[in-house]
């Protein structure tokens, strides 16, 4: 690591001036608590000349002490509005090797930006938490050219990649990342590090991809379908709620979601009873890209409604 001075102060200050409202549908939740971010920087063990990538960097709580330890840095935001205010508030035309990707993760070509020049990448993020398992899927069909990945998740899901044999929290996301990278739970963060606060505790872990597998699965063609869902066919996905008002027992409006780029993870089922009747419980989980939440008004719920049932 760098003697580069870590100026929790102007990092404080930079997050106030930045006027940024999360957006939900992006799974926005911005780092802000500088001892957490103190510690993020100081485990990830950052030398100059190491080919940094960032996903996701929001407002850049991360990314300007991440900035200030390499020669040369690539961020991918998704979101236009705060990838120009990045480029603005750090200074892209003072860093020349500071480089900004607007596009989604999920996009990105990431062996283009490695080269036997820069080396591996080293790629941090806080990952969006409702895309996150995508977003790892795809990086892992770059293992090859990347050295390491430092990410913050859900604390359960953290619990879960890193999960030893045997115990109650090893399961199939523990198998697939563990297949090809060894991993390491490095630190926990409150929800209070975060504004707007997560309704979940978060965790920081380390993934370095397996120079050589320790064990090799013998169908791996199998392995890979088992471990990239995201090769499913992608659509959309609507999910209408409707709201009746009690006194009067009528519609008073609908709320659909739009889910975009959406395909299952896991579908799990349970066998319960309900009046003497059998029955199937069953639940999708579900990733996606994007939503969006259309408030309709009452006119167009018969139409909507009929729609459906005509």
């Amino acid at each position: 690591m760098s003697n580069s001075t870590f100026d929790a102060q102007a990092i404080s200050n930079s997050l106030r001036t930045a006027k940024h409202q999360p957006r939900k549908r992006f799974g926005q939740n911005f780092l802000h608590d500088t001892s957490v971010i103190r510690e993020i920087v100081e485990s990830i063990r950052l030398e100059r000349d190491d080919n940094l990538i960032e996903i996701g960097p929001g407002m850049g709580a991360l990314t300007e002490p991440l900035l200030a330890e390499v020669d040369a840095m690539t961020v991918v935001e998704l979101d236009r509005d705060l990838a120009d205010s990045l480029r603005i508030r750090i200074g892209a035309n003072s860093h020349l090797n500071f480089t900004i990707i607007k596009d989604n993760a999920m996009h990105v070509d990431y062996r283009e930006l490695y080269s036997e020049e820069r080396g591996k990448l080293r790629v941090v993020g806080n990952l969006p938490y409702n895309i996150s398992t995508p977003i790892l899927f795809h990086l892992l069909s770059f293992a090859d050219v990347i050295q390491d990945m430092h990410f913050m998740l859900q604390k359960e899901v953290v619990e879960r990649i890193t999960a030893d044999v045997g115990s109650k929290t090893y399961g199939r996301l523990s198998v697939i990342m563990q297949y090809y990278c060894d991993t390491d739970y490095l630190l926990t963060v409150p929800r209070g590090a975060f504004n707007p606060p997560p309704k979940v505790t978060s965790a920081v872990f380390r993934l370095t991809p397996h120079i050589d597998k320790p064990i090799v699965a013998e169908d791996e063609a199998h392995f890979y379908r088992v471990k990239f869902p995201n090769d499913y066919q992608k659509g959309s996905l609507e999910i209408t709620k409707f709201e009746k008002n009690l006194d009067s027992r009528r519609q008073t409006r609908t709320l659909t979601y739009k889910f975009v780029n959406c395909f299952p993870l896991a579908i799990n089922s349970m066998p319960v009873s309900y009046d003497g009747s059998q029955l199937l419980k069953c639940s999708v989980s579900m990733a996606y890209s994007r939503y969006f939440i259309e408030d309709r008004p009452l006119g167009v719920i018969p139409r909507f409604i009929n729609a459906l049932t005509g």
